[in-house]
């Protein structure tokens, strides 16, 4: 603050130092008598180390009309806010070659093939498949006091090879090693895994498939056969009561018809049609086109089934992050359970903990009543023999050992709770209509639909179980 005359100037810089204010304090028997040279303000925001961004233009016109000024806050000065960095990010060059066109086509002489619905996307050893495009430091910015301002710099991503995959010396590029399939795996590695075609059914003609690589079957896949992959799993027809397992993603085309047998698990995603009596199991999501009945489905991250139809009525489906789907649930009120905002497999860590934390404290128990057997013999003066001495230490042992695992499972079992809370940005939005029935669990919070819901997204909020309409 600094008094000259009749008024005084004070200067004051933001937070960010991007902005300083003027105020120019005047009693009001000298608003008329006001005269302010330039120099004075020049003098007062030296004094407050206001160097750069002076708008001289604003200075001129508070030094000509004071009195237009007089009592408010205008700014002064304005800094040169930083441009943060961009984040990394990694292109996919390889992709530029896959069509997105799917559904039969008409071949030249009119007739349309219904068979070679889908074409397998391939590339070739020596073929650019991914490319890092790295972060950017950003440009400084400067403040109101001359200081330079460091902009945040933009974060770093790794390139993930996985198998048959090689990169350049840089790590910024990768390259197929061999001809094959490109899958994502387990933290979204890339892999190069060859091929193995089955042009039928999975049957009793092909038996079980174990298969380090990628497997296409452009038939069905019936009761009771299985089929692993190290890569993905796409079956043309559809799945009946059968095992897959993929360590990357698995497409089926026409659906899965279970009959409650069966399992189908992928490290990645897992899309179909429709899923129906069946248990399936992925990393990251669920994408159906048409329904899911009377399943159980996990995923990691989202569940989504937003077709034309939509529809998921009966089972337990639990994600990470998301359930969405047109209708959920029937004017029958059918026993419906969606679990959010946890990965589904913390879940099921914590039952198997529970259990585990149970015989632990049972054979704890037992442990400790065989020790005060012992102590009572001790304490009545009498002397152990050989044998109950031996006995003793086995039994001392065993409870150093459970009870370091009893601490073990204790803290992991807290850690879960913890995750199991339900603070997590988690959401399951109707795009149509919920009917009764539905069981809605968020973490620890539980709710149940007891009128219908249309157009709705519910998530958490404030620690409660909150809705918003879905424009």
């Amino acid at each position: 603050m600094e008094g000259i005359g009749n008024y005084r100037l004070e200067v004051k810089i933001s937070a960010d130092k991007l902005e300083a204010e003027i105020f120019l304090k005047v009693g009001e028997e000298d608003l008329e008598s006001i005269v302010l040279k330039e120099s004075d303000v020049y003098n007062a925001l030296q004094t407050s180390k206001v160097k750069a961004g002076i708008l001289e233009e604003v200075v001129q016109e508070l030094c000509a009309i004071p009195a237009k000024y007089a009592n408010a806050r205008v700014t002064i000065a304005r800094g040169v806010a930083p441009v943060d960095g961009t984040d990394a990010f990694i292109e996919y060059p390889y992709l530029a070659t896959v069509s997105d066109e799917e559904g039969p086509k008409e071949l030249e002489d009119g007739r349309v093939d219904f068979y070679n619905i889908t074409s397998i996307p391939n590339v070739v050893k020596g073929q650019l498949l991914a490319r890092k495009i790295p972060a950017t430091p950003g440009t400084p910015g400067t403040a109101v006091t001359g200081e330079p301002i460091a902009p945040k710099a933009g974060k770093e991503i790794n390139i993930k090879p996985g198998k048959n995959v090689v990169h350049n010396q840089e790590r910024t590029m990768l390259y197929a090693a061999i001809d094959g399939q490109v899958s994502f795996t387990d933290q979204d590695k890339l892999n190069v895994f060859p091929v193995f075609e089955v042009n039928g059914d999975v049957d009793f003609g092909v038996g079980n498939i174990d298969f380090v690589g990628t497997v296409v079957i452009r038939g069905n896949v019936l009761n009771g056969f299985r089929v692993k992959a190290s890569g993905d799993i796409r079956v043309l027809g559809s799945v009946e009561g059968a095992e897959l397992y993929a360590d990357g993603s698995i497409e089926i085309k026409s659906g899965i018809v279970a009959q409650d047998k069966g399992m189908i698990v992928a490290g990645k995603d897992i899309r179909t049609s429709f899923i129906q009596n069946a248990n399936v199991t992925a990393g990251h999501q669920v994408i159906v086109s048409q329904s899911i009945m009377f399943s159980t489905v996990r995923a990691g991250k989202q569940i989504i089934c937003k077709g034309p139809k939509g529809i998921i009525i009966g089972g337990v489906l639990q994600a990470g992050e998301k359930i969405a789907a047109r209708v959920f649930g029937n004017n029958s009120a059918t026993p419906t359970v969606l679990e959010v905002g946890v990965k589904p497999e913390l879940r099921q860590e914590l039952a198997n903990i529970q259990k585990d934390l149970q015989n632990v404290y049972e054979n704890l128990r037992k442990t400790d009543q065989g020790l005060g057997v012992l102590n009572q013999i001790l304490h009545s003066g009498k002397e152990l023999t050989t044998e109950k001495r031996i006995m003793q230490i086995k039994l001392t042992n065993t409870r150093l050992v459970l009870e370091k695992e009893c601490k073990e499972l204790e803290a992991r079992k807290k850690e879960l709770e913890i995750e199991l809370k339900g603070e997590g940005p988690a959401a399951v939005e109707v795009y149509q209509v919920m009917y009764p029935g539905i069981k809605l669990t968020f973490g620890k919070l539980v709710h149940f639909i007891k009128h219908e819901y249309a157009r709705t997204r519910f998530i958490v909020l404030d620690g409660e179980i909150s809705t918003a309409t879905l424009i």
